[in-house]
């Protein structure tokens, strides 16, 4: 049985349109780089004939130079390939076609079906999206240039310079379209749908390009059932299908619908939570008989909300995959602003480019960069570079530590095991260890010898630092290991003590929480109090000193970090005491101690966290902190100063200080009120955030599926296989054994519903199918996923007995620990 690879289905889109690539300058656009970058697609481009591979958003005229076939004539041809709505990409292609004035055919490739931009609110365009706006993209050309040229006599300065000045920034509109579609310097655009723009990270995991429309468009409108933008709502059963649907949901299903057409297959569809019967509808209202009648494979397709789990990408699991997305840095977005849309905001999603330093790694030492381990080549380049600086040596260890970042690519492997696959189902343990090995037979391949202690079963940093510059000592071994020492490098920095001591006191601190729960909430309530305390009085004593030494304070839980431990404490303690409070899970006295143990953690440091329920109140309590620090200073006098009033015995000397003293007593009365009142508005502010915390704890009871218990997460025993695995682990495990899933909806498609309205009279009606009966199963989390819900859902299969299964595991995007905090308790959280 062939299974399904999505990276694999990736590269052949990109095949398929190799008639439109060939000699063309193709940009790219920043979700679309996210997604050719994983799966390995520049290569590809300058094999199908690509005169170069530019970013759409920083586009110059310089890209027509670079040239990767070295062709002398000029590009006539340009390909823009785009993961956003066509009127959102319009000004940056409008600028692109401006700036290359010779260009005579533009061919644009959008992840966007035509039915998605008809659909979705944000989007001007009709029906016939496509055909319209090839007709607008010209007509706004002609009108730019016509305006360029104006501006050009007018002012006497170059036509191409001037273009690039004078172009607006307008969005699109689709009044006055006509059918002509060219001009008369016989400009050609035409529009296409690309729908396989995905970031494969295994050819069983993908997550969508975190820059591109459908994961940055919002999944929830604010009611009192919402969470945040960025996430489900609450999935009480109350959301009919009559319901506005949040443009996300749109989003996700027109994709969804177009990636089975475009993988030939035919799916079928089950949901679970609110959002995802949305999505489900959608996709079953878009099928036709047509559709159904062609010769496709059967799937399954089973969608999440991600609302129904929030533990788990809360937590810091035992995950080398998530460690290594959690720690090293992302590349930066490209800046764009949450504009408001239909009401709703669009989610800035981080970055999926995760930016290994592997610069850092070989050269410890900047000043001596013969001892770096980089090439000699690299490094005569550099200084040939650099030569007209001042300092031609500091900036050649500058720029090579730059050029030799880079990130994961999923495509690289090792005797045909993807990287990537290997290490994202594996442990953090049996990951290192893994990547251990792979780097000593690399070693034993280039009859290398590295003197370094080793423990047999384990992976440290200096290991795979000392084998990582052992192979890269030389030029040939470097090109020829480049993918394993690009991999090595990713988690020796996620291994860093600075990095896992973090990680490791966020798992023990979790842990505890979930012993805590099984037992009292009292006992729970404690346990959140003491992390809070213990966090704002180390962030106090590190603020105290300025020089503080940056290893005293590794492993130190910041107040921005008990937070997210707090989230995760009361959904804990939802699920275990439902009913211990009226409002809440904790009883008043218990809650009372928690409140104020947050109250005067923000009172001692106000700018701590970053925190939407702070809005408005920060820099106030940033002024009351200063206010009482300066009068501390005042009220505690030096010992060499000297008391002059004690001095003077003139008792007229004081005549006239007590309108001063009065003065001085009414500012100081002011002061207290307004202390008094600002302490009001924080108490406010924290209640609203402790009403939002009761919404959390109460998602086991108000989330249907969750409410009977087989889904909802047990506390942990010894022995128990799935003690703290998380809910697509326990969903897989139930679907695979065929037990009944209280929630679980099925949509039946065009075909079945005629079996069930017309021939079922006669007793034709269809069968209901089963997800355990399809050979191939794609579980899609709106919301996202992380890496541990990947490995997680993989050993279901295997411990299921059903190795001939192929799963395919897919989600929003790519969810960190930092991601959810921002989610919930960021500024696209609703309180």
């Amino acid at each position: 049985m062939a299974l399904i690879d999505v990276a694999i289905a990736c590269l052949n889109s990109i095949r398929e349109i190799e008639e439109d690539v060939k000699d063309a300058i193709v940009y790219i656009d920043a979700g679309c780089t996210e997604s050719f970058q994983l799966a390995g697609a520049f290569p590809l481009f300058l094999e199908l004939g690509a005169r170069s591979v530019c970013s759409l958003e920083n586009m110059t005229s310089l890209d027509a130079v670079a040239d990767w076939n070295s062709k002398l004539d000029c590009a006539n041809r340009i390909v823009i390939m785009t993961s956003r709505l066509l009127n959102d990409a319009h000004r940056y292609m409008l600028r692109c076609l401006s700036t290359h004035a010779g260009v005579q055919r533009c061919s644009v490739f959008t992840s966007i079906s035509e039915g998605s931009h008809s659909a979705c609110p944000d989007s001007p365009l009709g029906p016939d999206a496509y055909r319209e706006y090839e007709t607008l993209l010209v007509q706004d050309y002609n009108e730019h240039t016509k305006k360029s040229d104006k501006i050009s006599k007018d002012k006497g300065v170059p036509k191409f310079s001037s273009a690039l000045e004078s172009l607006t920034m307008e969005p699109i509109t689709s009044q006055n379209v006509d059918d002509s579609s060219g001009d008369a310097e016989g400009l050609v655009v035409s529009v296409h749908h690309f729908p396989l723009i995905i970031c494969p990270f295994t050819p069983r995991a993908f997550v969508l390009p975190s820059q591109g429309s459908v994961a940055e468009a919002s999944l929830s409108r604010q009611h009192e059932d919402s969470l945040t933008f960025g996430l489900p709502p609450i999935s009480t059963g109350s959301m009919s299908d009559t319901d506005d649907v949040p443009p996300g949901a749109t989003l996700t299903a027109h994709f969804l619908y177009h990636l089975a057409l475009k993988m030939e297959l035919k799916l079928e569809i089950f949901s679970l939570g609110d959002v995802s019967k949305n999505v489900g509808k959608i996709m079953t209202d878009m099928s036709s008989l047509y559709d159904v009648g062609r010769r496709k494979r059967t799937a399954g397709l089973l969608l999440v909300d991600r609302t129904l789990d929030l533990i788990t990408p809360c937590c810091h699991g035992d995950s080398l995959f998530d460690r290594i997305f959690s720690s090293l840095p992302r590349a930066e977005r490209f800046s764009t602003q949450a504009q408001l849309k239909q009401g709703v905001p669009s989610i800035d999603r981080p970055s999926l480019d995760v930016q290994v330093p592997l610069g850092e790694l070989l050269n410890e030492e900047p000043s001596k960069i013969k001892e770096s381990g980089l090439p000699e080549g690299v490094e005569a380049f550099l200084r040939g570079w650099d030569s007209y600086t001042s300092d031609p040596q500091n900036e050649c260890d500058k720029k090579s530590t730059e050029l030799l970042n880079g990130s994961l690519v999923a495509t690289e492997c090792f005797r045909g095991t993807p990287y990537l696959e290997a290490m994202i189902e594996r442990r953090t343990k049996d990951g290192s260890v893994l990547v251990k090995k792979w780097l000593q037979e690399a070693l034993r391949r280039e009859n290398i010898s590295v003197n370094v202690r080793a423990r047999p079963g384990y992976a440290t940093k200096p290991e795979l630092q000392a084998m990582v510059k052992a192979l890269s000592q030389n030029q040939s071994s470097l090109l020829r290991n480049k993918g394993i020492i690009q991999l090595a490098a990713a988690p020796a920095a996620a291994l860093d003590e600075s990095q896992s001591a973090k990680w490791d006191a966020f798992s023990s601190a979790e842990m505890m929480l979930n012993v805590s729960a099984g037992d009292t909430s009292q006992g729970l309530a404690a346990q959140i109090s003491d992390l809070i305390n213990k966090s704002a009085l180390a962030e106090l004593q590190a603020k105290k000193n300025e020089k503080l030494d940056s290893s005293s304070s590794r492993g130190l839980l910041s107040f921005r970090d008990a937070l997210l431990l707090t989230v995760v404490g009361y959904i804990l303690a939802g699920e275990n005491f439902p009913t211990a409070g009226s409002g809440g899970p904790f009883s008043w006295q218990e809650e009372h101690f928690l409140k104020e143990a947050i109250v005067d953690a923000v009172l001692e440091n106000p700018s701590a966290g970053n925190l939407k329920f702070l809005n408005g109140l920060t820099e106030e309590l940033e002024s009351r902190l200063n206010r009482l620090k300066s009068e501390d200073t005042k009220e505690t006098p030096s010992d060499d100063q000297l008391d002059i009033d004690a001095l003077d015995e003139d008792p007229w000397g004081k005549w006239g200080d007590e309108e001063d003293e009065e003065d001085n007593d009414n500012s100081k009365a002011d002061e207290s009120y307004d202390d008094m009142q600002l302490k009001l508005d924080l108490r406010d502010r924290v209640d609203s955030f402790f009403k939002f915390l009761h919404k959390l704890s109460s998602l086991r009871t108000r989330n249907v599926p969750l409410r009977e218990g087989s889904l909802a997460s047990e506390s942990s025993f010894p022995g128990d296989p799935s003690g703290n695995k998380g809910l697509l682990y326990r969903l897989i495990t139930k679907v695979l054994s065929k037990e009944e899933i209280p929630g679980l909806e099925y949509h039946s498609s065009t075909v079945g519903r005629l079996f069930k309205s017309g021939f079922g009279r006669f007793g034709l009606g269809q069968a209901k199918p089963s997800l355990a009966d399809q050979s191939v199963i794609l579980v899609f989390v709106i919301g996202g996923i992380n890496g541990r819900e990947v490995m997680e859902a993989q050993e279901a299969v295997g411990e299921s007995g059903r190795p001939d299964i192929g799963l395919v595991t897919g989600g929003t995007t790519l969810l960190t620990p930092e991601d959810m905090f921002e989610l919930l308790l960021g500024q696209f959280s609703h309180f």
